[in-house]
């Protein structure tokens, strides 16, 4: 359920410039950019929806804490937190989501 869950958050975040109509060119492209390492992340994870199947989970969850922190952290890093609102409140939003997802997912070691 997480890994589809990621798939969505990715799809979304990639998009999020055009559906939010995000101001800074920095928004748009920090969001297409962290969108794109999160369909990867998903795809390449060990997990029944995973599609390379090549990243430890273990690995993939180290992963979901660093990107949540690099979208809470986006807006002030790349200077767009004055300038876009809106890019900024959602950046906020699926930064502290997507923590909340890494901490409330059950990881259970994969059987052979």
């Amino acid at each position: 359920m997480h890994v589809l869950i990621e798939y969505g958050v990715a799809v979304l975040t990639i998009m999020s410039p055009f559906l939010f109509s995000f101001d800074a060119t920095a928004a748009k492209l920090v969001a297409v950019l962290i969108g794109a390492g999160i369909l990867v992340l998903a795809v390449l994870t060990d997990a029944p929806t995973g599609i390379a199947r090549s990243l430890p989970v273990a690995s993939h969850v180290v992963l979901d804490y660093v990107i949540s922190l690099l979208l809470i952290v986006a807006p002030f890093v790349f200077g767009f937190s004055d300038d876009d609102t809106g890019a900024t409140a959602y950046f906020l939003v699926i930064g502290i989501g997507y923590v909340l997802l890494a901490v409330l997912t059950r990881y259970r070691p994969q059987t052979a």
